[in-house]
């Protein structure tokens, strides 16, 4: 196998690592304030998806073949809405449970997986919902259709051609945006400071003035939200979606979040690009059928000899 071959599962996997990364910050975020795995994320991540497709239908059903502007709205419209979700999630499902035992918000989460994949089972059906028919509906001559459909040809090796697609590119390029928009809200704005107290220690942050509350509920929105960008970016790129994405994407999300170093933003995405990489080339050299395993040996490896992950931090306990 020629270096083109290494290249094109090189650049598969930095996209596919990338939309895994996206989705990790949202685990990582919620766990680095709240102390907590949410595994109703992945269906977060799935609803945001249906939003996504929903805007979509409605827009080009209206007449609107831009583009560039159908990106936009449905980015909006599936940003704001699952923003509500999210809000919804931790106001109803986990607010009240916070100062339970430990395993109680654990298992709520679990719980709100289950009926959020169900209740979008009720609500859509379990057909997959495929993205062609709509570039059918646009047609070619729609402005900026090459956004969805361009490849270009980067790399001749032998009979083996290397291509990289518009989408991938701007994947790639929402994933860089997203990394430093969050690093500087993290570290630079007021709310990144209160969440920066909530982590260290929420009932000192309370009486210094801090609203545990609204910052809480401000995370998971954020998160919420950002994962409705990821959504979008899987349907562009896989073309099709159903109602059970959340829990296997959601999972390896997970995944790469433990792997870069859970409460780690820049490790979520390391994550992510690892758990891309090792899926691709795993299943570009040996076997589709065991990538799975792959990925979850090498995490395994990984935290044995560092149990806080690449980029995470030991939890220091407090007495």
């Amino acid at each position: 196998m020629d270096f083109a071959y290494f290249l094109q599962l090189l650049i598969n996997g930095l996209t596919l690592g990338a939309i895994y990364g996206l989705i990790a910050i949202g685990y990582t975020m919620v766990y680095g304030i709240v102390g907590m795995i949410n595994f109703a994320h992945g269906e977060i991540f799935m609803i945001g998806a249906f939003l996504a497709f929903i805007a979509f239908l409605v827009l080009v059903t209206i007449g609107v073949t831009a583009i560039p502007l159908i990106l936009v709205l449905v980015l909006l419209f599936a940003m704001v809405a699952n923003a509500v979700w999210g809000w919804a999630l931790e106001r109803v499902a986990y607010r009240p449970l916070r100062t339970s035992f430990r395993l109680a918000p654990l298992i709520t989460a679990i719980g709100m997986s289950i009926v959020l994949q169900n209740f979008m089972q009720l609500a859509q059906g379990t057909r997959s919902k495929p993205l062609d028919p709509l570039l059918q509906k646009l047609g070619t001559d729609a402005w900026g259709i090459g956004i969805l459909t361009e490849r270009y040809s980067i790399m001749q090796g032998g009979t083996f051609t290397v291509t990289l697609s518009a989408i991938q590119i701007l994947i790639i390029a929402v994933t860089i945006v997203v990394l430093m928009v969050f690093s500087y809200i993290i570290a630079r704005t007021p709310l990144g400071r209160a969440q920066r107290a909530c982590e260290q220690d929420r009932t000192m942050a309370s009486l210094l003035g801090v609203n545990v509350d609204q910052v809480i509920a401000l995370t998971f929105v954020m998160g919420a939200s950002l994962a409705s960008v990821a959504a979008l970016m899987y349907f562009l790129y896989y073309t099709a979606i159903d109602p059970f994405i959340g829990f296997v994407v959601g999972i390896k999300a997970f995944t790469a979040a433990v792997l870069g170093g859970i409460g780690s933003i820049p490790g979520a995405v390391l994550g992510g690009l690892a758990i891309g990489f090792i899926e691709m080339f795993w299943a570009g050299y040996f076997s589709a059928d065991y990538k799975n395993v792959a990925t979850f040996s090498i995490l395994a490896i990984v935290l044995i000899f560092r149990p806080s992950g690449l980029l995470g931090r030991p939890e220091i306990e407090k007495v």
